[in-house]
């Protein structure tokens, strides 16, 4: 299988609300630049699905106040000072790129933007557009995206490694320099070729990898691909124990799992278990608008202290508050009717499942990785902002501030290299073997559940010991599937999605402590 050399000065793995503001900032600049996306459309990411809104700066609020938040809902194990670079220029981005550079829509009260107030928040500072934020920041950002030229644009091409000239390089003498990327092999899903792609820089965006778990509120493209890559190249990586459950999660039989909004929470809703009663203020006297661990917990105590199976949210609080559901929540409205619930009426069967990836690839206050001339933004890297815990709404507002700082990094950056020098070779797929679907998708149930049922929200060392080694033993059936078997986005994922699941058992076993929504109950 013959590849496609291409070189650019950027290349930009992901296409959330990170990897596009860094793409627009940098084609601002003037950068030739290339964005690549695994899915046939770019608008596909974890951006695309969120729901709540993104935080702002609300009535007596400030930096500093906002800053105390997301420390102390991260369990105070948060890096402070990139927490404060988000709390004090977050707000800032938001008025003069969102709002008023790119006029996202966000919703509004009687003239003026409407903020709410979400778990673990001590203000109300949330913007939204109705429960469908994220959907409509990609949409704008895609609409500014394609006014440049200099941005090639590359849907349903996934990223297979980041090239490295001690790892690739045919001339030895390139082993004893520094760490360092030069791109990426990429696969062309349309034409099964691989391609070569250089870059002065790469920057990875590819999002989370919540997806590893049987229940989660992530699409399929959350599985870690680019902590995968990061890994395999050298970086560091840490903090991969604290996965963040979401406590309220569409769940129903023969119905696919989605969000419910903490937004439908800070209206007002309120979670019952399967006896119809309020629980939360039995565990917390912040009850439903309690940190995202903490009700998680509640839940988890619920089913094993009163044999509790089934949660609900019940949203007739909102609607006596005179509050109409379908303007309000539009998009959880149409997707619940889909499956027979109204919410006007009905409640809503919730249970917590995986959402966000609070550790990652270790990064600097610029999105700077331990490897020269890669960045990683978004969900994919570790700030610490987050600690031990994601305090809501915070993420978009990541995203957008680090895809602003690492583009401001990389323009001060002077050096560039002639990249040919390092004589990458052409891609060569070992595997001569057609992909087994039933092999691919019984791995990736196995992993799944091993997740789920060992990884959850509450961990034990018994299951801890078990989760380890059945996906070290995994990992290594899957590498020597992935040599012998011919390149697909399926067997990539695989491979990158049993790497992660490992290294976060192994994260998860060496931390006997529970912090935030890392939970162990010995």
């Amino acid at each position: 299988m013959r590849d496609k050399f291409l070189e650019t000065e950027l290349l930009i793995i992901g296409s959330g609300i990170s990897g596009l503001t860094a793409a627009i900032l940098g084609a601002q600049y003037g950068f030739k630049i290339v964005i690549i996306n695994r899915s046939p459309s770019l608008e596909e990411s974890n951006t695309w699905y969120a729901q709540g809104g993104i935080v702002y700066r609300g009535q007596n609020d400030s930096a500093k106040i906002l800053a105390r938040d997301i420390y102390l809902v991260g369990d105070r194990i948060g890096n402070i000072e990139n927490i404060n670079i988000l709390a004090k220029e977050g707000p800032k981005i938001v008025k003069n790129f969102l709002i008023e550079k790119l006029k996202i829509p966000f919703s509004k009260d009687t003239g003026k933007l409407h903020f709410s107030l979400e778990g673990g928040h001590s203000k109300k500072r949330i913007i939204h557009v109705a429960d469908e934020t994220g959907k409509f920041i990609e949409k704008f950002l895609l609409k500014e995206l394609k006014k440049y030229p200099n941005v090639k644009i590359l849907t349903n091409h996934t990223a297979i490694d980041l090239i490295t000239p001690s790892h690739h390089s045919p001339q030895t003498r390139f082993i004893y320099r520094p760490l360092e990327v030069i791109g990426a092999y990429v696969l062309d899903n349309n034409l099964r070729k691989v391609k070569t792609i250089l870059a002065q820089r790469t920057i990875l965006a590819t999002g989370g990898a919540a997806w590893l778990f049987l229940y989660t509120t992530n699409p399929e493209g959350a599985r870690g691909d680019g902590i995968a890559m990061a890994s395999r190249a050298g970086a560091r990586i840490v903090n991969l124990e604290f996965i963040q459950f979401h406590p309220t999660c569409f769940c129903q039989k023969d119905a696919p799992c989605f969000l419910i909004s903490e937004a439908v929470r800070g209206e007002g809703a309120i979670l019952l278990n399967e006896f119809g009663k309020p629980f939360t203020k039995k565990y917390s006297s912040q009850k439903e608008l309690a940190p995202r661990d903490e009700i998680c917990r509640a839940m988890y105590r619920e089913m094993i202290e009163r044999k509790v199976e089934n949660f609900f949210l019940d949203l007739s609080p909102i609607k006596k508050s005179g509050l109409c559901l379908k303007e309000r929540f539009p998009f959880i409205y149409q997707q619940c009717l889909k499956y027979g619930i109204d919410i006007e009426k009905d409640l809503i069967p919730v249970i917590p499942a995986a959402h966000y990836t609070c550790g990652g690839i270790w990064v600097n206050s610029e999105g700077k990785t331990t490897i020269e001339n890669l960045y990683a933004i978004g969900e994919v890297a570790c700030t610490g902002i987050h600690g031990a815990n994601r305090l809501a709404s915070t993420s978009l507002l990541e995203g957008l501030v680090w895809g602003k700082r690492c583009i401001e990094n990389i323009k001060r950056q002077k050096k560039y290299e002639d990249l040919k020098k390092f004589q990458i070779p052409t891609w060569f797929d070992t595997g001569i073997e057609t992909p087994d679907d039933v092999l691919l998708r019984q791995d990736w149930l196995t992993i799944r559940t091993t997740m789920w049922n060992y990884l959850g929200v509450a961990r034990s060392q018994k299951r801890l010991e078990r989760a380890k080694e059945d996906l070290i033993y995994l990992e290594n059936r899957i590498e020597k599937f992935y040599k012998e078997t011919k390149i697909t986005d399926n067997l990539i994922g695989l491979r990158n999605g049993v790497r992660v699941a490992r290294m976060v058992a192994q994260s998860v076993f060496q931390n006997k402590k529970s912090r935030g929504c890392h939970y162990r109950l010995d």
